[in-house]
């Protein structure tokens, strides 16, 4: 059960790369952006297939962003300057990253040997040691079995925290604030002589580097790029998103962000935990992240509903007592 749940900390860290740049078309931008299904295998095919040819991790990682960059900003193109309904520009991005993704590969699946950002970073031997560290620290508190890989989730932590601050300070820059504006009014952001049609664009791209980015470093977590990986991707973002919201608040940026992250670590290892069940298969995944996300969408409704309704008896209560008192 450990181990399982350690590894949903370890991808969920990850997912939430994704989850930010879904938070940024969505919510930022209210842009119901479908690429992500799309980019996220492209952010993987583009580092496994520059890993596999020799390339280093960290800069086939960041060629994976930059090509999940393009590939939103083609989407901005096309709702902006073709003028296609934003949810049909990111259906018809999607669909044509199906063919690019497999032309980037040669085939529909790609394996990766033992040259990974995450295996060049165990080999270090001080970051051999922190898991030493830390596995140590963990057994004098009687806690035996551990995993020997947290060098890995500590490292990714600081590598979704940079994120997530950069993001922070980003929508708090001039051009942020513009993207915001974007996203709550468009029409009064024209109307300041913005051009909204760069913003749009912009924003997307960013979006969808980030959902590339998050796609090149799980393919180098699990070892593999698959033409089908990217399948339902949007959902885990979105269910991501929502939990978030509901656990964590949406009153400032920087609660909104870290509540993404997570939102992200909880919706894994709530998967993982369903997964064990025994009457629940692999299959049922996508069935289980479509509950999850009707959960969170309608538990905090029936939560307001209820504290309205207490509201109303109390002040009905009070109402009472004050004519009662005055007879």
């Amino acid at each position: 059960m450990f181990y399982a749940l350690f590894g949903a900390v370890e991808s969920g860290i990850i997912y939430a790369i994704m989850a930010l740049g879904v938070y940024l078309s969505f919510r930022v931008l209210d842009f119901p952006d479908l690429t992500v299904d799309g980019s996220f295998v492209t952010g993987a095919a583009v580092a496994v297939v520059m890993i596999v040819n020799g390339v280093p991790p960290v800069l086939a990682s960041l060629f994976a962003a930059v090509a999940g960059f393009i590939a939103g900003c083609i989407t901005g193109i096309l709702h902006t300057k073709g003028k296609i309904n934003a949810l049909l520009s990111g259906i018809l991005m999607m669909i044509a990253l199906y063919s690019i993704n497999l032309r980037i590969m040669g085939k529909s699946n790609i394996s990766l040997s033992d040259t990974t950002l995450f295996k060049q970073v165990e080999s270090k031997s001080f970051i051999q040691s922190i898991d030493t560290f830390v596995n140590n620290g963990l057994s004098s508190l009687g806690v035996t079995g551990l995993p020997k890989t947290w060098s890995i989730v500590i490292m990714m932590i600081f590598i979704t925290l940079a994120i997530k601050l950069l993001i922070d300070y980003f929508l708090k820059t001039d051009i942020g604030l513009a993207l915001r504006a974007t996203g709550d009014n468009i029409k009064m952001i024209r109307s300041f002589s913005a051009n909204t049609d760069t913003l749009i664009i912009l924003g997307i791209g960013i979006s969808n580097a980030l959902v590339a980015l998050s796609g090149g470093l799980i393919a180098q977590l699990g070892g593999f790029a698959d033409a089908q990986m990217g399948v339902g991707m949007i959902i885990i973002g979105l269910a991501s998103v929502i939990i978030g919201e509901a656990l964590f608040g949406k009153k400032t940026i920087p609660r909104i962000t870290l509540a993404v992250i997570g939102g992200a670590i909880i919706y894994r290892m709530v998967v993982t935990l369903a997964l064990r069940v025994d009457f629940l298969e692999t299959g049922d995944m996508k069935m289980i992240t479509a509950v999850i996300v009707i959960a969170a969408l309608v538990a905090p409704k029936i939560m307001s509903t209820r504290k309205e309704k207490k509201r109303r008896l109390e002040k009905q209560a009070i109402l009472k007592k004050q004519r009662a008192g005055e007879v």
